[in-house]
């Protein structure tokens, strides 16, 4: 009974680390095409930094960031360009979002059949205990 609740607790903390992580990539993806003036800071992208527990689980150490700089785009048109033309656009690869997105989700699905199993186990040993 005791490895059940040992891996419900262990689940638990991969669960909240991945919403965690997924949090932080929607908003990545929601702010890709955030530009601002360039007298300001470009959007920064947030990136999750985990540490594992000395008791197997997971925890969020911390959140870093992209850098406040970010890249200059030509947008001439923008009511946010400079003289030149340019604003200041987040630094943040697309691909490696989604990339990150889908081992996030993997993620998160594992730690969720994790809990099933362990509920699964949890409850056949009530059962077990209630036919004598």
């Amino acid at each position: 009974m005791g490895d059940a609740f040992e891996m419900l607790r262990i689940a638990n903390t991969g669960l909240g680390a991945h919403q965690t992580w997924l949090d932080s990539l929607g908003g990545n993806i929601a702010n890709v095409n955030t530009v601002r003036s360039t007298s300001q800071s470009a959007f920064q992208a947030s990136f999750v930094v985990f540490a594992p527990r000395a008791d197997g689980g997971v925890d969020v150490a911390g959140v870093a960031h992209s850098s406040a700089q970010g890249r200059l785009v030509s947008m001439p048109d923008s009511p946010l360009a400079d003289a030149n033309g340019y604003v200041r656009a987040p630094d943040i690869d697309m691909a490696s979002e989604m990339s990150q997105l889908i081992m996030a989700q993997r993620g998160y699905q594992s730690s969720v059949q994790v809990t099933k199993t362990a509920q699964d186990t949890y409850n056949s040993a009530l059962s077990i205990g209630e036919g004598r």
